[in-house]
């Protein structure tokens, strides 16, 4: 059935590929859209929000139910970094969040002046708005709801990109996409703003995963980074060394759970790696709004027994990552040698079949579900980290159509384009400038694990969690939103960016999908005036528009 409906599609686009003129694709028959944004992320919405303002038609196609992706699913302790440089929709988006939560009935679990002030609701940089950076998921999924009802943006949820036939292309440019339902959408240009980059890689598009080794693009903190303590999410935290084995001491008994026989590789070498990925737990103790932790019905406490053994060895940071957010909930993310993040288990991800992603996410859903239960529950768990975990449960308010579960695993990273420019470590640690900003990041260079091995002395340790702190905000280039011209002319990558793994650490942060998803919408609508692939659209004008947008594009920028 796909491969006829392949055919058809083709004897339609000769048909309307023979009424062209040579002069290249401003001749085209109208397609169906202007512009096709696949994936319904923050970034997704804020692409499609930009191309209504700019009057262009399009269309959001996702696999998404709910939209907003990490914004909406859990990520409310918001990771900004410098907040001055954060323009545009982005900022009007925190601004909505700080108008919703000026409303009384915005606070149904807790008293305002309990919160304290709401929570980095920060003064207006512009003179006009104030921002506010911490929220409950559904108060973002609906923000991003109004935006959709109010730009009249027409939207296909539950849609998946078919990747093996579903991107026609001709002469470098993608003509429609066409979904497993057998839904087709044509447009003269197209956005990836998911977060595994299957629209560009199914373009044929050149894109890498994993590490690059250090000397790929003269960096530092790239590849294998054994012997490097970050964070306190290393083993290194601890008053003791943790034994591995089963039988401590007994190699022949076996490994505990979640710890990799591989050894780690060399430092700065590159690998195939991608690092851990987690839920990122909203969680309620108001008694009213609690539901107890659920036990998973393939529930193996053993899984956790190198839990038991750090607990054991005096570790007491359990709640380290238990962030305020309004009502009485949490963002709660991964902390400390053994926690939320399900280390060594998504290296298949990026480039697997929609199935086995889905076993993936359920693997992951399995693991974090039952650490939850077994910390609430196990009598080997220190009592007072017991007693105070059951004070914790899933909001009954949040995530309704999902079990009260995020609907949202945390895709940290993926498939990462190799386009027109490649942003490094170096740029980020302004080593080398930035040609042509289209948007600015400031977050530290971040990245968690990668793999849970056993040293040569045979005790076990995580690898992988980097953070580099940046002395200044930096600047992020067009080109990183670019394919290579003689790979795809119209397509925009806002997401899944050109950029190696570690400088993806920095850039890879939800506000910054927001600018980006903007800059690459009013690219995108740019080029569709002039008729002309987007990697040749002047950079000064595509400047002079986000600027006149409120979009940052260099350190000191005021808002308008």
């Amino acid at each position: 059935m796909k491969n006829t409906l392949q055919v058809i599609q083709v004897m339609v686009v000769g048909l309307i590929l023979s009424t062209w003129s040579a002069c290249g694709p401003e001749k085209q028959a109208d397609p169906d859209y202007d512009i096709v944004v696949y994936g319904g992320n923050a970034a997704g919405v804020m692409s499609a929000v930009q191309a209504k303002r700019m009057g262009k038609s399009v269309v959001i196609v996702c696999p998404d139910v709910h939209l907003g992706g990490l914004t909406s699913g859990g990520l409310g302790w918001t990771d900004t970094g410098k907040k001055e440089v954060i323009g545009g929709l982005a900022r009007e988006f925190y601004q909505r969040v700080y108008t919703h939560y000026q409303k009384d009935e915005a606070w149904k679990w807790q008293d305002r002046e309990e919160y304290g002030n709401v929570g980095q609701g920060t003064p207006a940089i512009d003179g006009t708005h104030r921002t506010m950076w911490i929220f409950e998921p559904h108060v973002a999924e609906n923000i991003l709801d109004d935006y959709i009802k109010e730009y009249e943006i027409e939207v296909h949820r539950d849609e998946w990109l078919d990747r093996e036939n579903g991107v026609l292309e001709e002469n470098n440019r993608i003509v429609s996409i066409t979904t497993l339902s057998g839904k087709s959408f044509s447009a003269r240009m197209f956005i990836d703003a998911t977060y595994e980059g299957d629209l560009m890689a199914s373009a044929g598009v050149s894109y890498h995963v994993g590490r690059e080794a250090n000397s790929v693009y003269g960096e530092e903190w790239n590849g294998v980074q054994t012997g490097v303590y970050h964070h306190r999410h290393h083993f290194m935290v601890l008053d003791k060394p943790i034994d591995p084995y089963w039988i401590p001491g007994d190699p022949s008994s076996g490994l505990l759970p979640r710890i990799s026989p591989d050894p780690p590789g060399i430092k700065g070498e590159g690998d195939h790696r991608v690092q851990a990925y987690c839920f990122r737990m909203c969680m309620s103790n108001h008694p009213d709004n609690r539901i107890p932790f659920p036990k998973p019905d393939n529930y193996d406490s053993t899984q956790y027994e190198l839990l038991v053994r750090i607990f054991d060895a005096g570790w007491k940071e359990w709640f380290h990552k238990f962030d305020d957010i309004p009502n009485r909930k949490t963002d709660t993310n991964n902390h400390g040698p053994f926690s939320s993040d399900n280390i060594g288990m998504n290296y298949d991800y990026p480039d697997a079949s929609y199935e086995r992603r889905k076993e993936i996410i359920e693997e992951h859903k399995n693991y974090q579900m039952g650490l939850l239960w077994f910390v609430a529950n196990d009598p080997r768990v220190p009592q007072e980290t017991q007693t105070r975990m059951r004070e914790w449960g899933l909001p009954k308010d949040e995530f309704l159509t999902t079990g009260n579960w995020p609907h949202q695993l945390y895709i940290r990273e993926a498939r990462r384009m190799i386009g027109k420019f490649v942003m490094t470590e170096n740029e980020l640690l302004k080593r080398t400038p930035t040609p042509e900003s289209v948007g600015m990041g400031s977050y530290s260079i971040d990245s968690h694990n990668v793999q849970r091995y056993v040293t040569e002395e045979g005790h076990v340790h995580n690898e992988g969690d980097i953070e580099v702190k940046l002395a200044a905000p930096y600047e992020i280039a067009f080109g990183s939103l670019l394919p290579k011209k003689e790979e795809c002319e119209n397509l925009v990558v806002p997401v899944c960016v050109s950029s190696t793994h570690i400088a993806f650490g920095s850039i890879r942060m939800e506000p910054v999908f927001m600018i980006l998803g903007q800059s690459a919408a009013t690219a995108a609508a740019m080029a569709i005036d002039e008729g002309i692939a987007v990697q040749d659209l002047a950079y000064e004008k595509l400047r002079t528009r986000l600027r006149d947008d409120n979009q940052i594009l260099e350190a000191g920028q005021a808002l308008k």
